[in-house]
């Protein structure tokens, strides 16, 4: 069967997944689940970011400086 098929006709893939409503319970449980294991993810993501930033500022001090000073002047001219 070539790609083409499979595009054309989703039904030739195969049988699909037919949980019912026993299935749901267990989707939402995995839903709570996966949701904390994703905020568990971005928090090391960005304490990793953060350290990583440390640590740039530490290896290159002047371009660090000019940073801080962009930011301030960003801060400076924002209007509420």
């Amino acid at each position: 069967m070539a790609d083409g098929e499979l595009r054309r006709n989703p039904a030739a893939r195969g049988p699909r997944d037919g949980r019912g409503a026993e299935g749901a319970a267990g989707d939402v449980e995995d839903a709570q689940e996966s949701d904390a294991a994703r905020r568990r993810r971005r928090a090391q993501f960005l304490r990793e970011l953060h350290e990583a930033k440390q640590l740039r500022d530490r290896v290159q001090p002047r371009r660090a400086r000019a940073a801080r000073m962009r930011q301030q002047m960003r801060m400076r001219t924002f209007r509420w």
